[in-house]
């Protein structure tokens, strides 16, 4: 796939584009402040964009500002997001917009090879994929009383592994039960939630990430 990669901290942005360039990818731009992010996007758009949230000048919210007006401008072009820690307003404004091909990952993810791999492949699938401890924290924000008290907690599992962005018959091979568990418990999800007549993976996730974030 082709890339951008924005990320202030040279040892961590070299790293990424000598681990890309080795499995095969293309990556046309590797910069340091949001601004040259959304020129070199809007010179040549690529498949997918690697952003850290926290970039120059400030080290506050420029990339993930620069995310969002990608997400905007370019509908087409995926977006993964980096962040040290989970700041929870950041995901959560990342999931209430259009989440087809954006994810969500802790740096702390990105050494784990396989895993920031696949994420990636899920962005440029178009798909969603939001790491396991920012799902995790989102699920334990809501304390009133509400519809996920009345999942169970096979349902919790499942849902938490549907907010990372995996195919049923993924969770069915992470959860160790058959795929046909899991559409039961799907099923049962979005029944308690309320949320029926949604068509496609990625817009179901999306309405349980926007309910969540809510």
């Amino acid at each position: 796939m082709r890339l951008i990669l924005a990320e202030d901290s040279t040892l961590l942005r070299e790293g990424l584009v000598r681990l890309l360039a080795e499995e095969g990818h293309q990556v046309l731009a590797a910069v340091g402040n949001a601004e040259l992010l959304l020129r070199a996007v809007a010179e040549d758009p690529p498949d997918v964009v690697v952003a850290d949230v926290r970039m120059p000048p400030t080290h506050t919210d420029e990339g993930l500002r620069a995310a969002l007006e990608i997400r905007r401008r370019w509908p087409s072009v995926g977006v993964l997001v980096l962040s040290q820690y989970v700041e929870k307003r950041y995901a959560t404004e990342l999931l209430t917009g259009e989440s087809e091909g954006v994810g969500y990952l802790l740096k702390d993810r990105v050494v784990q090879v396989d895993e920031f791999l696949d994420a990636l492949e899920r962005v440029a699938q178009g798909r969603a994929a939001f790491d396991p401890e920012v799902v995790r924290q989102l699920l334990g924000r809501t304390t009133h009383t509400d519809p996920l008290a009345r999942l169970t907690a096979r349902e919790q599992a499942v849902l938490a592994e549907m907010a990372q962005g995996h195919t049923n018959a993924a969770i069915a091979g992470r959860l160790h039960i058959s795929q046909s568990a899991v559409e039961k418990h799907t099923n049962a999800i979005f029944d308690k939630l309320g949320l029926t007549g949604g068509e496609g993976y990625s817009r179901r996730v999306l309405a349980v990430l926007r309910y969540l974030g809510s």
